[in-house]
């Protein structure tokens, strides 16, 4: 396949260079700093399951690829509308474009754009981020990519891609109910994720302290409500599962939406909390917890994206 990994972060670096080092045609897209080390010095990959260096191709101009089979977006959710806008005038119909970033309706955004037969759902499980240009650290969690098709259907092209996953090493699942299971990761990455920014605290300190065990219950009770809302049959096991996470990851964890509000960077705060401040107002569905965790930390959102 020819494969585009459009960013190349903790996510996409992690899972296109696995693709990469498994001998596949990999393109990608990247700015900056990160783009020059990689044209340079190739992609490093320190992992918990064994480093690895790749030297794909990477580029910032996406008019000169042509036709690919396979795009895995590793965009943060906030840049998935422009990022659609990007890939139309080069996808052709067999093209295959498989969200990984968190949020809950990132299929949803690209099928707004692009033509629904392109576009697949997922979702990842990993933590990992980019230590310095060029390099990526995946530093906790078992990684694996979780997918289908937007109606479920366990089709050829979808085990096509799982093979190529296979290949790679990479584990995956193709989802019997992908936006339950979308939900799901959103109802983990959504709750903690703001009051982590709020406390700017890791893991380790937000599940010992009472209080804040149970802003993470209310904020989890919420998500879970709205979701119900939608016919998403998350429910109180769901959450249960989340705080067991929690309770399991390395007491240093934190998440990727609270490193980048404490370092300044825009975030996905708008499609976590706020997604769920607005869907609960559409559905007249209470969400104290999450509007407080949204609007408290809202000006620091708009001062990153340069609003104020």
């Amino acid at each position: 396949m020819n494969i585009v990994v459009f960013g190349a972060g903790g996510v996409g670096g992690y899972f296109g260079g696995k693709l990469a080092q498994a001998g596949n045609d990999v393109t990608f897209i990247a700015r900056g700093k990160h783009l020059q080390a990689i044209k340079s010095n190739g992609l490093q990959v320190k992992s918990i399951q064994g480093n690895f260096k790749v030297y794909p191709k990477v580029t910032d101009d996406i008019v000169n690829i042509k036709s690919p089979d396979l795009i895995i977006l590793a965009v943060k959710s906030w840049q998935v509308d422009e990022v659609a806008m990007q890939l139309k005038p080069i996808i052709s119909d067999n093209t295959l474009v498989l969200p990984l970033q968190n949020g809950a309706d990132n299929a949803d955004k690209l099928r707004e754009v692009l033509p629904h037969e392109n576009v697949l759902a997922g979702l990842c499980k990993i933590v990992s981020r980019v230590e310095s240009p060029g390099v990526i650290d995946h530093f906790a969690f078992d990684p694996e990519i979780v997918f289908g098709e937007y109606d479920n259907e366990k089709s050829k092209r979808v085990q096509n891609v799982s093979a190529l996953f296979d290949k790679a090493g990479i584990k995956n699942k193709i989802s019997d109910d992908i936006h339950l299971d979308i939900w799901k990761k959103f109802l983990f990455i959504a709750t903690v994720s703001g009051i982590g920014a709020l406390t700017r605290v890791e893991f380790g300190v937000m599940r010992n302290d009472e209080h804040i065990r149970q802003i993470m219950y209310q904020t989890a009770n919420e998500i879970v409500a709205v979701a119900n809302a939608k016919g998403i049959r998350l429910t109180n096991d769901d959450i249960e599962m989340l705080l067991k996470v929690v309770d399991n990851l390395n007491a240093k964890t934190t998440a990727s939406m609270q490193r980048d509000i404490m370092e300044g960077r825009p975030s996905e705060l708008d499609n976590f909390n706020g997604y769920i401040v607005r869907q609960g107002k559409e559905l007249h569905i209470t969400t104290p917890a999450n509007s407080f965790t949204y609007h408290c930390l809202w000006p620091q959102e708009k001062k990153a994206r340069g609003l104020n």
